[in-house]
């Protein structure tokens, strides 16, 4: 176990600054506002929240906060984004939420600065606004891998 950890360690190393620099606009305090539906016809429904990005020490690995509150009470998520891996492009997601729940994503960064998070079930495209002060993401799911439908629209407002 101690080789693989050294050899992660060693491959971590060798990731392009540019690919981690990526990730600085997400770093911060968010205020959070999302318009969401249970079913594709349903009116949607706003809440709001908080999401925190951050650095692990190193700066191979972000993690990522978000607190909101729902009808049954606080819902909470923590997420540890990278390190980034050159062989897909992409940075692994991992995210573990206050129902039990765990879900592995991949997130990508195009030459504009658009973000994509997707797995089968879900995907969303995140735009930073050229202030690095706000972004939208628009997110869709699908129950077959095929279909797809509007899920939520959501707004931040970096507050620190």
């Amino acid at each position: 176990m101690t080789t693989t950890t050294k050899t992660q360690t060693a491959e971590a190393v060798r990731v392009p600054a540019s690919k981690l620099k990526a990730l600085d606009v997400l770093v911060g305090h968010w205020k959070t506002e999302w318009w969401a539906r249970e079913n594709p016809n349903d009116k949607p429904v706003k809440t709001t929240g908080t999401d925190t990005y951050e650095w692990l020490p190193g700066k191979f690995f972000m993690v990522h906060r978000v607190e909101a509150r729902m009808d049954y009470g606080l819902y909470t998520v923590l997420e540890i984004i990278g390190a980034y891996d050159h062989e897909i492009d992409s940075y692994p997601m991992r995210s573990f939420d206050s129902q039990g729940n765990e879900q592995v994503m991949t997130a990508r960064v195009d030459d504009n600065g658009v973000w994509t998070f997707a797995d089968t079930r879900m995907r969303a495209t995140l735009k930073v606004a050229p202030d690095g002060r706000t972004m939208s993401a628009h997110w869709e799911r699908t129950t077959d891998g095929k279909n797809w439908s509007h899920w939520m629209d959501m707004q931040f407002t970096k507050t620190t």
